[in-house]
């Protein structure tokens, strides 16, 4: 139920002040009163005044269609900027008006007593013809409390007196179409007409005589107006031109309406220029509500304040969210009609309850009163609501239109067409993670130019260093007790040296490569042979077993990045590589044996202890579709935007190095030299100024530390959704979008509720790829989810795609609706 606030203004004006001001809020049988003041305010009715003749001067201007004449004003220069100026001071001046302390008792009450969802009835009570014209609706607490409405009423009002009378089922319209010179209100009449449940009468530019006749003889339900009109004597009188040559004003048919408020009359709405005037005629009647246009009115802001409005009050709408729906919806039409949404103004008699359409319809006999409601006069309503002939698009078609979006929005990303951008969008999520700390376990041995350059030694191929300096490296890190060593450092052949001379190695050097190679805890690298890439591939030293080895082939998106990494893949049968395992998996599986924890391998997965690491499956795996070979098992490269421990081989042959820098640690070794050509893309890359790529041992200890991090310290594995939760997720969102276009009435609503989504939409998977998504959140859409420590690649960009989609499409099928149903009106 409605709340209704009454605030009299007495004893005053704009210029002296008012000294008592109360305010009046019934809730359920329950009155609270509240009493203030308000200050003089002279340069309001100053601003008021010169904003008045800007807005009439800028509409002559534009040469906007009025229903009253514009009358030439002093002012004939006028730019916008002045008038935009001039709008602004006078909200400023309203609201410090308002905001004065000796009225802020008042305000401060209310808000205490009101919630920001109640639906609010305002009525300002004053005998000010100027306080009337005010804008009250640019009040702040109008934007505070979205479902609150502005009326005005005289000082003196009394609750009218309605002679019961029988249902007809149908609502009973009056509709007089006065002088229309200059002016187009034949649309007036269409949407009238448009309306069902009703009988309308049309007084096309009736003599006086007529229009009496029809007041006296019938019951009428609604008395509406379209045509010229005016307020005249400063705002307190109004007159309607009924034709080409007669004008009226309010008490020249006063006892005609009288009767007709007796015999039911409800709603009087003018639908024409400066109607302050008739309104406060009107109220002496007690007549329970009026609706007018404060100002002179374009005749398209008057067209389509009436189709919104019907569109909403008779659609099953109370009467006053449907004035303020109609009132702000003229927002959009302000670019072309300054100050629009200003225009209509209900006025109200404050012992009345706002009648419903489903009541019009109904015969009410008795005006229900504020206080108590007169159960005696009603008489019972149809359940069938009336409605205008521009139904609303119904919820079905609405979810229907998103799941088509949907299945083409997927059958899209299939064909690959979101592949690069979601690449690059998951690139820029990872960046805007916080950094994280060093990983402690492992350790970088990097073979840098300088190493390089000031080695004596002669080697061939690709080598970086020679077989006698890698033995000496290898025995002075194995006299740290490091826990594990990874080489990546192919050596696929003997140093020529050693060839040459035809002895056998232990004669040359006293350390063996040989020997240092078949300790328990190094681990060697290979590259398997590809047929069509690679056909040669590269074997791994002799002397080091199968089981001990480990495959260093790199997957490169088609960007040149690597986002992947391979923990398994079969070897093809002629394949010097035949180690089925990746050297980061080798590496993490000797470094977690000391942990006593076992790898289990499948061939959808890799699971050490209770962390499964799931391949990504061909075909339909986050952003990679159909056009990406995702054989062996594949998983995405959690990567730390850190740097790792490192030390230069030239450290540790000179003994540079602290024991427990190494001790028990994971030991990788692996060229850094600009001559070596082992440098990789990354998603940071391009982050960096310049470009930057990476040496390969790097990515290889990204990779090693993902392993090791998720299995020990509970580090997210990033993975993608099921292809049956990727058509939910982005058929959520579809969904949401277009259920907000369907239920925004504004334009620009559904404009920024489009925004919105898309903007909350990529809070939450930047946030989910993080890993640290609220299980409330996962709430929205699809329900709760079990990813709460999972980091998971969620489809951003084909469900943005989406979101714009099925918003575009629902208001296309919302437009055409209108149009159609528009269309059948005037024919």
């Amino acid at each position: 139920m409605s709340k209704l606030v009454v605030f009299s203004l007495l004893g005053g004006n704009l210029n002296q002040g008012f000294p008592v001001v109360t305010a009046q809020l019934w809730h359920n049988d329950q009155l609270f009163k509240i009493t203030g003041s308000l200050p003089a305010v002279p340069e309001l009715s100053e601003v008021y005044r010169r904003w008045k003749l800007l807005y009439e001067a800028v509409h002559q201007r534009l040469g906007s269609n009025q229903r009253i004449k514009v009358h030439s004003q002093d002012i004939t220069n006028i730019s916008m900027n002045d008038f935009d100026e001039v709008c602004q001071q006078l909200q400023a001046h309203i609201n410090a008006w308002l905001k004065s302390e000796s009225f802020q008792n008042i305000e401060r009450q209310l808000r205490t007593l009101l919630s920001r969802d109640d639906e609010i009835r305002v009525i300002i009570e004053t005998n000010i013809a100027l306080v009337h014209r005010l804008p009250w609706h640019l009040w702040n607490f109008f934007e505070d409390y979205p479902k609150a409405e502005l009326a005005l009423s005289n000082h003196e009002y009394a609750s009218p007196q309605v002679v019961r009378k029988s249902s007809t089922g149908q609502v009973k319209i009056l509709a007089i179409l006065g002088n229309s010179f200059g002016i187009d209100i034949d649309q007036d009449s269409y949407l009238l007409q448009g309306l069902t449940d009703t009988q309308t009468r049309f007084l096309v530019e009736p003599t006086r005589r007529e229009l009496n006749e029809k007041l006296w003889n019938q019951n009428w339900d609604i008395l509406f107006f379209a045509g010229h009109s005016a307020s005249i004597a400063d705002g307190e009188r109004g007159e309607i031109y009924i034709n080409q040559s007669e004008s009226l004003t309010i008490s020249q048919l006063k006892n005609a309406l009288k009767t007709a408020i007796t015999r039911g009359l409800k709603l009087a709405i003018f639908n024409s220029c400066d109607g302050i005037g008739l309104a406060r005629d009107l109220a002496d009647l007690n007549i329970p509500q009026i609706i007018v246009m404060r100002e002179g009115v374009p005749d398209l802001v008057a067209q389509e304040f009436l189709k919104n409005f019907i569109v909403a009050f008779a659609g099953g709408k109370p009467f006053y969210p449907a004035v303020r729906e109609a009132r702000e919806r003229l927002q959009g039409l302000e670019n072309d009609f300054p100050c629009a949404s200003w225009l209509p103004v209900i006025c109200q008699n404050p012992t009345t309850v706002p009648i419903t359409w489903q009541e019009l319809r109904g015969g009410w006999g008795d005006i229900e009163t504020r206080g108590e409601v007169s159960t005696k006069s009603r008489i019972s309503t149809p359940k069938t609501k009336s409605r205008i002939s521009t139904p609303k698009t119904k919820l079905w078609i609405v979810l229907l239109s998103t799941v088509i979006v949907t299945l083409s929005t997927i059958g899209l990303r299939y064909l690959g067409l979101f592949e690069k951008l979601e690449l690059q969008i998951f690139d820029q999520m990872l960046l805007l993670r916080p950094k994280e700390e060093l990983d402690p376990r492992l350790l970088v041995v990097e073979i840098t130019e300088k190493d390089i350059q000031s080695r004596p030694e002669t080697i061939q191929g690709p080598k970086s260093i020679s077989d006698s300096t890698l033995a000496q490296l290898l025995n002075k890190l194995q006299k740290y007790q490091p826990r594990v060593i990874g080489l990546d450092i192919y050596r696929d052949f003997a140093d020529p040296l050693r060839l040459l001379s035809g002895q056998a190695p232990n004669k040359l050097k006293p350390i063996q490569l040989a020997t240092e190679l078949s300790k328990e805890n190094v681990v060697v690298v290979c590259k398997g042979r590809d047929s069509k890439y690679d056909p040669q591939g590269v074997k791994p030293p002799r002397e080091v077993p199968e089981e001990r080895q480990g495959f260093t082939d790199a997957i490169q998106d088609p960007d040149g990045i690597v986002r992947r990494q391979i923990l398994m893949m079969r070897q093809e049968p002629s394949s010097s590589c035949a180690t089925p395992h990746s050297l980061s998996l080798q590496l993490a599986a000797g470094y977690l044996s000391y942990e006593n924890i076992k790898p289990d391998f499948n061939e959808d997965y890799v699971q050490f202890g209770s962390k499964v690491f799931k391949r990504l499956k061909s075909g339909r795996s986050g952003g990679y579709q159909q056009k990406v070979g995702l054989g062996g098992i594949q998983i995405l490269v959690n990567y730390r935007d850190v740097d790792y421990q490192r030390i230069s081989l030239e450290d540790v042959l000179s003994d540079k190095v602290n024991p427990e820098l190494l001790k028990d640690k994971l030991v990788l070794i692996g060229v850094t030299a600009n001559t070596i050509s082992d440098t990789w893309s990354t998603p940071y890359s391009a982050a960096q100024q310049p470009y930057e790529q990476i040496p390969g041992v790097f990515i290889q200890a990204q990779m090693v530390s993902q392993i090791l991090s998720a299995v020990l310290d509970e580090r997210p594995i990033l993975g993608v959704l099921p292809f049956w939760g990727d058509i939910l997720w982005i058929w959520g969102w579809s969904s949401v979008s277009g259920l907000i276009v369907w239920r925004f009435r504004s334009l620009s609503n559904k404009g920024w509720g489009m925004f919105a989504i898309v903007v909350v939409l990529c809070g939450v998977c930047a946030i989910a790829l993080s890993g640290a998504l609220p299980i409330a959140v996962w709430a929205v859409p699809l329900g709760a989810m079990a990813l709460l420590k999972q980091g998971v690649w969620l489809p951003f960009i084909p469900s943005a795609f989406a979101v714009v989609a099925s918003g575009v499409v629902v208001l296309f099928v919302q437009r055409r609706r209108e149009f159609s149903s528009t269309h059948s009106l005037r024919e």
